[in-house]
């Protein structure tokens, strides 16, 4: 399965991630593509534990059965799906800048490994392995990207 451990598969996010501009049109959600890159990097920060958002209430009932369907396989992720409040970005951000810092985390993840991931549980989903932050985080991602078709 494909997961942001693999150095060239986080090379070419980060690439895609370059590709990124001002004016790139989004085909579905709300938030721009600075705000777009800004909650990338804060799913991220969550990941490696910087952030810990509380459980859902959804999350709990349901998250656990819906995990391996979604960290079980290299399906993308659904447009439209729910996100943790706290991932919201809201205000205007400054695209240069937060794709340098989306660029720094992933290079973190990347070079600290395993090591790295965080034993906080994901607010949706709950406990996860660091190959399965591994597959949902580069499927995040993807996810963005393919928003405003990078």
């Amino acid at each position: 399965m494909k997961n942001l451990f693999d150095a060239a598969l986080a090379n070419q996010v980060k690439q895609r991630i370059d590709s990124l501009r001002i004016d790139s049109g989004r085909q579905w959600g709300k938030m721009s593509v600075a705000q777009t890159v800004a909650h990338c990097a804060s799913g991220l920060e969550m990941a490696l534990g910087e952030i810990n958002p509380p459980r859902a209430l959804m999350g709990r009932l349901i998250g656990s059965a819906i995990k391996p369907r979604v960290v079980g396989n290299d399906e993308q992720l659904r447009r439209n799906s729910p996100t943790a409040s706290e991932l919201i970005i809201r205000g205007e951000r400054n695209l240069d800048a937060e794709r340098v810092r989306l660029g720094s985390l992933i290079d973190k993840f990347v070079s600290g490994g395993t090591s790295v991931c965080t034993t906080h549980p994901h607010p949706f989903f709950g406990r996860l392995t660091p190959s399965e932050w591994a597959v949902l985080t580069y499927k995040h991602l993807d996810h963005h990207l393919r928003q405003f078709g990078v």
